[in-house]
């Protein structure tokens, strides 16, 4: 499916943006990290070979959102203890980025990051790349009640929270069934990257290789 690269964004003036693989490109390899780390708590928690519990980590993937998500729903496991260990990986592959923050920091309105990683994990990624104070608010896999995208209710708890007028919004995500509820609640959506084999469908409005090449063409003047 082809999906054009721009976007009309007149009315437009909050930008919610996904973390992992969104707000950096996958080439820096930290959600590897991550993953390697949650192979090892699924294979003791579950009591697999390394190769069955994989499997079945995609499986949760798939039905759940994520893994833990998973992990709850089918053993007895603490959520806390989960997030700690999986998200607890060095930054040092995580490039600042000033010329991506600049695009950000230009974008006319409120800006938020809406992410399934753990709390910590997300001020951390932010904080290295430089984007701390460009955003209004970031909500994470704790603020979701470990209900992760792409869950109706959790998009609608967001909205709420922020006080967001989902046809103001514009979704940033490189997942694309994170974004299909998105679109039903009225947000203008953009998928990052090229979904990595997943389904595509006409609940996603435009597409880009990475941020940079969306934000950076726009005419920010017909913003807002």
């Amino acid at each position: 499916m082809s999906l054009p690269s721009t976007l009309d964004l007149t009315g437009r003036d909050v930008w919610i943006f996904d973390m992992d693989d969104t707000l950096y490109p996958p080439e820096q390899g930290l959600l590897t990290l991550v993953q390697a780390r949650i192979n090892a708590f699924m294979v003791a928690a579950v009591g697999l070979p390394e190769d069955q519990a994989r499997t079945l980590q995609r499986q949760f993937l798939d039905e759940h959102g994520t893994t833990l998500a998973g992990l709850m729903a089918n053993y007895t496991v603490d959520p806390d203890r989960f997030l700690h260990e999986v998200h607890d990986v060095p930054m040092d592959s995580v490039e600042p980025n000033p010329v991506l923050a600049k695009m950000i920091a230009a974008l006319p309105g409120r800006k938020y990051v809406m992410t399934n990683g753990a709390r910590e994990y997300a001020g951390r990624v932010i904080e290295r790349l430089g984007f701390t104070p460009l955003f209004d608010g970031v909500w994470a896999i704790e603020d979701m009640e470990l209900t992760p995208k792409p869950a109706p209710a959790t998009f609608r708890r967001f909205l709420d929270q922020f006080d967001i007028d989902p046809a103001r919004a514009v979704f940033f995500e490189d997942t694309p069934r994170n974004l299909q509820p998105a679109k039903a609640l009225g947000m203008a959506t953009v998928l990052i990257g090229d979904g990595r084999g997943h389904p595509v469908g006409d609940w996603i409005d435009a597409q880009a290789d990475d941020l940079p090449a969306f934000l950076e063409p726009l005419d920010l003047k017909d913003a807002a």
